[in-house]
């Protein structure tokens, strides 16, 4: 096994850890608030626009699962040209994302970045940049959607059930 680590802003973050769940060579995924100005910052404070995105941490295995198809996963469940903003949820804190620890995944996230920008006429607004900081979410927001499963998500359920 080859355990590594990649962090995605997908909007609000119950989904994007619900849809990324659902996957072989997933081995864990947390919530929580990444690249803001604070440490340690409460839901509320985020949601009152405190800086940080809603981020889902995603430990892989890069021998079953790999970067890139991490990235064409995501792809599918954010418009990467909104800026602030995945379906309902609008604010700083539902920006796009992909935050990195590991400078020798830069290339493969650019080309596969890159990739995505050719099929859109608007510049993405997908944020790729070093990991800064990360701070887990609360205890009620971890496998939200497993705990509440009408709750609200962007994500169409079709996407969250994937054969």
């Amino acid at each position: 096994m080859k355990e590594k680590c990649i962090y995605l802003a997908g909007g609000c973050f119950w989904g994007t850890q619900k849809f990324f769940d659902q996957f072989d060579g997933v081995l864990e995924t947390e919530v929580g608030y990444a690249n803001g100005p604070t440490a340690f910052p409460s839901y509320r404070e985020v949601c009152a626009s405190a800086g940080h995105a809603e981020t889902v941490r995603i430990v892989y295995d890069a021998q079953r699962v790999s970067l890139t198809q991490l990235l064409d996963w995501y792809f599918l469940t954010v418009d990467p040209t909104a800026y602030h903003r995945q379906g309902g949820d609008m604010g700083v804190q539902y920006r796009t994302g992909i935050y990195y620890t590991d400078e020798a995944d830069l290339p493969e996230l650019e080309a596969r970045y890159a990739r995505e920008q050719e099929k859109h006429r608007a510049k993405l607004e997908v944020e790729l940049l070093p990991l800064q900081n990360f701070y887990p979410a609360e205890d009620f927001h971890q496998k939200y959607l497993d705990k509440n499963p009408g709750g609200y998500c962007h994500i169409p359920q079709a996407l969250l059930h994937l054969p």
